[in-house]
């Protein structure tokens, strides 16, 4: 089981005026990750940086990032590694998971 824990909130943050919100970007990536790695098993959640409770130290230390602007919100994490942050695009979260999650036979 891949976590997958989206951070966000419902303010855009100041630099992504035309981004999808944090809210936006947790719908779209639930089905487009499990159509395109069906093989896969993922459990999404979504972290209001503005308003949640009973966070991990690893939670609360990438809130704390990102309230000190060292990473961007929404801000997507997979089994504790950043995927990516700011403006997400799919493609570069699809790699990051071609990479560590799915084996090549090709070497």
């Amino acid at each position: 089981m891949i976590n997958v824990i989206i951070y966000g909130a419902d303010v855009v943050c100041a630099s992504c005026v035309n981004a999808p919100t944090s809210k936006d970007i947790y719908d779209w990536i639930q089905p487009n990750l499990k159509r395109k790695f069906p093989e896969l098993a993922f459990n999404f959640n979504y972290i209001d940086i503005n308003n949640s409770s009973n966070l991990t130290d690893h939670d609360e230390n990438i809130i704390e990032q990102i309230n000190n602007d060292e990473l961007f919100y929404p801000l997507i994490t997979m089994d504790d590694e950043i995927v990516a942050d700011g403006y997400i695009q799919l493609p570069q979260v699809t790699k990051f998971v071609e990479k560590k999650y799915i084996k090549s036979d090709a070497k």
